[in-house]
């Protein structure tokens, strides 16, 4: 929502928002001219009279703010149909949706297009340092690159030329019965592609390969054609037939990895990323597919892939604390907290701390097993209450005290923790110097790395 502000206020257009939680991102768009309220009260429709009133997922139908506008005959949209008209307002359009990683790939896509020197139009779900913000503002109406969420079905608003499929997973589990409902709601995503778009998708994900089936069913059906499909993965098992950007070589060094780079049968680059994992060798991949497709050179691909560490929130180093690492992470769904742990795992480290906190009750009650597993075989993981703008404890009162007495019974090592000051005396206990600790969860849990190292209070000095 920030950077789509930013991004209508750069459009010309006056902007004014309110915020339940007001922090960092409320006192930028501040600081910009725009008048920001606390909370949520019919009054600021009043104080502002806009023209066009654009709500988020969160925000439900008994909202003060909607109930006035509406009450007032005012236009009301929610984000995804906003953003989907700004999609329109671009001759081309990259879109990159999954259930995993959107926020890596689009930065990293977008700083090589900006590289070869496309200028892109930029909308990411995080803050990114290169941009100083969520957004960067390119040529008006040339490329715009933006994340793609599926939640509530947002991308099926959106228009592209370019779509890339990173991986598909189950979650938003309040909005999606099951993962055959999330296949189908990526197949619809995927068939608003035009005819002469080009869909980027993994070759090694199940999910995907049967997304692919159901698209192609479902356009023939219709009188239409597939449209160009770029693939990415390991050219070890690549299929002969499949286009696409696969990597070979694979190394890791200090942690981070290392590898060659061929489009089709072609060498294309030796990358040595900033950033840890094979989640992200498979983003990289994506990133430099859309990018490709989009003009972008080797040259540029190289350039920027070896000084990239990241958006914010995606395996930060916030700093150390008693000499450990720190590393703030937003996995929160189980998938993505696998991921994370095996990225950590290459990285050099004494003991291995997690700190976690799921993110939704919903989530984690559909979710619970898949949790325990990932989570299990850690030395010690620290439970901080499940966090939710969106849904409440329900019946079952679901908690992290749950998750906690299902590790711990299945032989794992867990503690559920009061307040963040226990988190804080717990590591005191148990972290050494060399050790590593990883903070895993919602923006909530990550403004206590922050607190552990100071890393903010470094920045505003």
């Amino acid at each position: 929502m920030s950077g789509l502000a930013e991004i209508a206020q750069a459009a010309g257009y006056q902007v004014s928002g309110s915020d339940r939680f007001p922090g960092p991102r409320t006192q930028y768009l501040q600081a910009k001219g725009m008048m920001i309220h606390e909370g949520h009260d019919a009054r600021w429709i009043d104080t502002f009279q806009p023209d066009l009133v654009v709500y988020t997922a969160a925000v439900h139908d008994d909202n003060p703010e909607l109930i006035r506008a509406r009450a007032l005959g005012l236009t009301v949209i929610d984000r995804a149909e906003f953003l989907g008209w700004l999609n329109q307002t671009f001759r081309q359009v990259v879109n990159i949706a999954g259930t995993h990683g959107k926020t890596t790939t689009t930065a990293l896509c977008s700083l090589i297009l900006m590289a070869a020197a496309q200028n892109p139009t930029v909308h990411l779900g995080a803050e990114l340092a290169q941009f100083g913000s969520t957004v960067h503002l390119g040529e008006p109406g040339e490329l715009m690159v933006s994340e793609a969420c599926e939640y509530m079905n947002s991308f099926l608003r959106f228009y592209s030329t370019v779509a890339a499929i990173l991986n598909i997973d189950y979650d938003h589990v309040d909005f999606y019965h099951d993962i055959d409902d999330v296949i189908r709601s990526f197949v619809a995503f995927a068939a608003r592609l035009p005819d002469d778009g080009t869909l980027v998708v993994p070759d090694f994900d199940d999910h995907v390969v049967t997304m692919l089936d159901h698209l192609d069913d479902q356009l023939r059906q219709s009188g239409r054609v597939m449209p160009r499909l770029l693939f990415f993965g390991n050219q070890a098992t690549r299929k002969p037939d499949r286009e696409g950007f696969y990597y070979q070589n694979l190394t890791f060094r200090d942690g981070l990895p290392e590898f060659d780079v061929w489009h089709d049968q072609t060498f294309y680059g030796h990358i040595r990323l900033r950033i840890p994992g094979l989640h992200n060798v498979h983003n990289t991949l994506a990133a430099i597919a859309c990018a490709h497709l989009c003009g972008a050179s080797p040259e540029a691909v190289v350039a920027v892939t070896e000084s990239f560490r990241g958006a914010e929130g995606r395996f930060t180093e916030t700093g150390h604390y008693r000499g450990a690492r720190v590393i703030a992470d937003y996995a929160h769904h189980p998938a993505a907290a696998k991921a994370t742990l095996e990225a950590a795992a290459h990285i050099p480290h004494q003991h291995l701390w997690v700190v976690f906190q799921p993110l939704t009750f919903t989530r984690t009650r559909v979710l619970f097993d898949d949790y325990v597993n990932v989570l299990i075989g850690c030395e010690e993981v620290l439970f901080s209450e499940i966090y939710s703008d969106r849904d409440v404890a329900g019946p079952d009162h679901m908690s992290s005290r749950l998750l906690v007495e299902k590790i711990n019974e299945l032989g794992g090592n867990a503690r559920f923790m009061e307040n963040f000051n226990e988190i804080r005396q717990r590591l005191d206990d148990i972290v050494q110097p060399g050790d590593l600790i990883l903070v895993l969860g919602p923006e909530n849990i990550r403004q206590f790395a922050d607190q552990l190292t100071g890393r903010r209070l470094r920045e505003t000095k």
